[in-house]
């Protein structure tokens, strides 16, 4: 290990320094980093979920100015219309989809949209997702938190998992949180009820979704279509200033921009180097461990795993090809 590497990892286990604007300040010239701008991404088509403001909207800008077509999906049609005219004006390439990621009918209107639109799909960034303060359920009375991050997302990458081999390796890129590290993994209790707290659904949820990458990854051929997870830190965006505004303010002057924040999942759609694994966790453009507590690394059980696909199967009605859980109904 040399000397930048101590220096990584040494900011790793900080925290702070690391999920702050401070992370990529440093890391960026620890390891000479090249702009996502200059990234050449012509022909390719990219599609981001949650892509109207904060981090989404930051990464679809960026994916546009490297010249790759940008599909954003969101579900407000007015912020759609306004986030697409606005890469169109800078010479950017872009459409909308209009869609709900935690109804699932939404969902499929929305893959036979991009499938329709598009006859290549080169990487899908699963962005969408917001922490709330109360208790909300989907149509099919799902908790709205697991239905919008887990479900629709599990959903739409099995419709477009043939667009993104089209053209392979196809990339999927989710965005997941530094909250996930507090969170053991659960089923059983994946979905907060009377207990519904917030902070607590949202860690539970990312924490999902990282072992779900890693489950995506030891099915799919990475020949075909790699899947990596990121989280970007602490960034300023409107989602962190609404659902957590005493950390917002008191964090201020030490939040990353929706630039900074968006970087890892704009590199991880562009650059060579993700190519060469698939599963990983990413945090400034480097692998990181999953797990920081006794706690969570002990509930990430084979058991536990299963269960989590199988259900994910079973509420979502998805055929993973090629997937022994496809069809089963048990949870």
């Amino acid at each position: 290990m040399n000397l930048n590497d101590v220096i990584d990892r040494s900011l790793e286990l900080t925290v702070v320094p690391s999920f702050t604007r401070i992370g990529p300040g440093a890391r960026s010239r620890l390891f000479d980093w090249t702009p996502v701008e200059s990234l050449d991404m012509q022909g390719r088509v990219v599609a981001v979920t949650g892509a109207t403001s904060g981090l989404g909207l930051a990464a679809a800008r960026q994916l546009a100015s490297c010249g790759a077509t940008a599909i954003l999906i969101g579900r407000n049609e007015d912020r759609l219309s306004e986030a697409v005219n606005e890469i169109v004006e800078r010479g950017g390439s872009a459409s909308g989809v209009v869609a709900d990621l935690g109804e699932l009918e939404q969902v499929r209107g929305a893959a036979d949209e991009i499938a329709d639109r598009a006859d290549r799909l080169d990487a899908l960034i699963h962005n969408a997702g917001a922490l709330t303060a109360d208790r909300r359920e989907n149509d099919a009375g799902v908790e709205m938190t697991v239905a919008s991050q887990i479900d629709g997302p599990f959903l739409l990458t099995t419709l477009l998992l043939d667009r993104l081999a089209a053209t392979p390796p196809g990339r999927v890129v989710t965005v997941s949180s530094g909250g996930m590290y507090t969170a053991p993994l659960t089923v059983r209790h994946l979905e907060m009820g009377d207990d519904y707290d917030g902070t607590t659904q949202y860690a539970r949820v990312k924490r999902a979704q990282v072992t779900l990458n890693e489950l995506w990854a030891e099915r799919i051929d990475p020949a075909a279509v790699v899947f990596h997870a990121m989280h970007p830190g602490w960034a300023d965006t409107p989602g962190v200033t609404t659902s957590l505004p005493v950390f917002a303010r008191v964090m201020g002057p030490l939040l990353r921009t929706p630039d900074e924040g968006a970087d890892t999942m704009v590199w991880l759609a562009g650059a060579d180097a993700p190519l060469h694994s698939s599963g990983d966790f990413w945090l400034d453009r480097r692998v990181r461990p999953i797990h920081r507590l006794p706690s969570t690394r002990r509930s990430d059980t084979a058991e536990r795993r299963a269960r989590l696909w199988e259900r994910c199967v079973r509420v979502t009605g998805a055929d993973v090809p090629g997937d022994p859980a496809g069809g089963r109904s048990e949870a």
